[in-house]
């Protein structure tokens, strides 16, 4: 009969502890939250790709608890909306966060006239970014995308905290070679 009712006290606690390390926090999201998030992101990239308005590869998808953001640079105000159209039509979506940057004329001609070198240099900028955030304490690099263009580097994906958000902007600029940072991070959709 003790033996029986250890049996059972184990079971139960190993259970409530299972019940707590899959549970999600305000700002961890639990196993389930991140496979669902990871299906989502797919399913919007897809989305993207099948939308002849939108080229998916200048778009980057990120997703924290069906909250989906988008970021990159795109060449028109319509294939923005396109993005935020196809995203949104995904099943599972609950708010697309839309912070991609339409290129200016200037921008947009710079871009046509770039040379191969001009590309490499965005490239490398991009790195370095992501190489300071990851050498940076304080930053979770891993919760921040990182593009570049014509030396204008855009960050975006959910981090923790307005002091991660304003940290990661700094490292950013103290990068040589950026010209301007445009943070579009956001803070994690508390659920």
């Amino acid at each position: 009969m003790r033996r029986s009712f250890t049996l059972s006290t184990a079971t139960a606690l190993i259970s409530a502890l299972l019940i707590v390390a899959c549970s999600s926090t305000p700002t961890q999201r639990s196993a389930g939250e991140t496979v669902d998030d990871a299906t989502l992101t797919g399913k919007v990239k897809a989305a993207l790709v099948d939308n002849d308005l939108v080229k998916a590869g200048e778009v980057n998808v990120d997703s924290y608890r069906g909250v989906v953001q988008l970021n990159g640079f795109v060449g028109t105000q319509a294939e923005k909306s396109a993005a935020s159209k196809a995203a949104q039509s995904v099943k599972g979506v609950k708010e697309v966060r839309n912070n991609l940057e339409v290129k200016s004329v200037a921008m947009a001609n710079a871009d046509a006239d770039r040379s191969a070198g001009q590309v490499v240099d965005d490239a490398t900028i991009t790195a370095k970014v992501k190489t300071a955030l990851i050498e940076d304490k304080t930053t979770k690099a891993h919760q921040i995308n990182v593009d570049t263009s014509s030396g204008i580097v855009e960050l975006g994906g959910f981090v923790d905290s307005q002091e991660a958000k304003d940290r990661a902007g700094e490292v950013a600029r103290s990068v040589k070679g950026v010209k301007d940072v445009k943070n579009d991070l956001q803070l994690k959709p508390k659920p």
